[in-house]
């Protein structure tokens, strides 16, 4: 049986696969984009291949109920590997430019594509701002990844069973491009526009972020892309979208509260990071509507801050603790998984997926990294 250990190897072996045949085009063209294919390379050699498992398990949840036995067949498996592999290099590109608007330094414990550029250009010595050049050229590498990503959707959704198949499995992809692109710019928005937006709506607003930059391409479209590409009805895409979209918020919180007080050995970022970034999450929402003027203030005079120190870190760590906030996102995490759960239980799938779906929601909100 195909197990997701499995599928992780198989999707690792394709990416590497993919991106040395590329490295032969980049080389090909000039030798002075070799950079691309290390820095893409370095990029995905890492990563849970969560929106892979999804994508497979999606797959096999509309396989005939109770059906143990109904797994690819070795050209639907060489598909589905394609279609899974496609939506790891769309989440690489997702990375990439996530990484220029935050200004992060580090993603996987390695320098962030930008720094790297930002560092070969001081390395050479050539002319203009290393800073620029490594912004644009960061970008140009996350749209490359985009191209590369569709290239292999897009030869795995030609395999699909019946033109109706093909249909649906593009229009799943297509949304979650739509939806996760403008669910960046809301992120970006919320950052910069907090001050002047309605006090009394940043909660909606801190989770309508999460919803569409986050939930639903990490977990919602990856199993509705899946299951759309084995021909799913209706009840069942239904099915997989209430059990999805609550996980996808729990996944996003966790993450959330990681990017706080995460173990930095364990998470590839420095410990604190999204409070020097001044991500506006719920966690940070939560913990604004519970203080006073005064503390709100100096809350917000810190929150935001590149230059955090240790100490100043602690004191907003220490801060959403003693508000409760940090409690409320807990809450709201297994709340949410309990709500994915119980749709998982009631879903028109077969036992094998299901089983498999519930242990991926526990992995999923319950990691350190």
């Amino acid at each position: 049986m195909m197990e997701s250990p499995r599928l992780v190897k198989l999707v690792d072996a394709r990416i590497k696969e993919f991106l040395v045949s590329r490295e032969s085009i980049l080389i090909r063209i000039a030798p002075e984009l070799r950079p691309f294919a290390h820095y893409s390379r370095d990029l995905l050699s890492g990563g849970k291949r969560f929106r892979a498992q999804f994508c497979y398990w999606g797959w096999r949840a509309v396989s005939p109920v109770n059906s143990a036995t109904a797994v690819p067949g070795e050209a639907e498996l060489d598909a589905l590997v394609d279609l899974c592999a496609g939506l790891e290099l769309f989440h690489a590109a997702a990375l990439v430019h996530d990484d220029i608007i935050d200004n992060s330094d580090t993603r996987r414990g390695m320098p962030a594509a930008h720094r790297r550029f930002e560092a070969l250009h001081r390395e050479e010595g050539w002319r203009g701002e290393p800073e620029s050049f490594g912004e644009g050229s960061a970008i140009l590498l996350g749209d490359l990844l985009l191209a590369w990503s569709d290239e292999l959707i897009s030869g795995a959704v030609l395999g699909a069973p019946t033109l109706p198949t093909l249909i649906a499995t593009r229009e799943a992809v297509d949304v979650m491009r739509t939806e996760v692109t403008l669910g960046q710019y809301l992120d970006l928005l919320e950052e910069r526009a907090w001050a002047t937006t309605d006090p009394d709506r940043a909660f909606e607003r801190a989770e309508r972020v999460i919803v569409y930059k986050s939930a639903k391409y990490s977990v919602e479209a990856p199993l509705q892309i899946g299951a759309s590409l084995r021909g799913a009805s209706l009840e069942q895409l239904d099915s997989l979208r209430r059990f999805g979209l609550p996980l996808g918020i729990a996944f996003q919180l966790r993450d959330d509260v990681l990017g706080v007080f995460g173990d930095a050995a364990r998470t590839g970022k420095p410990s604190g990071d999204d409070l020097r970034e001044g991500k506006r999450t719920v966690l940070v929402s939560l913990t604004r509507g519970r203080l006073d003027a005064s503390s709100r203030r100096l809350f917000d005079e810190l929150l935001g801050d590149p230059e955090l120190d240790e100490s100043q870190i602690r004191m907003l760590q220490q801060t959403m603790r003693d508000t409760g906030a940090l409690a409320e996102v807990e809450t709201m995490i297994a709340e949410r998984v309990r709500s994915a759960l119980g749709e998982l239980e009631r879903a028109p799938i077969g036992d094998t997926a299901r089983a498999e779906l519930a242990s991926l929601a526990r992995v999923i909100t319950q990691r350190e990294t």
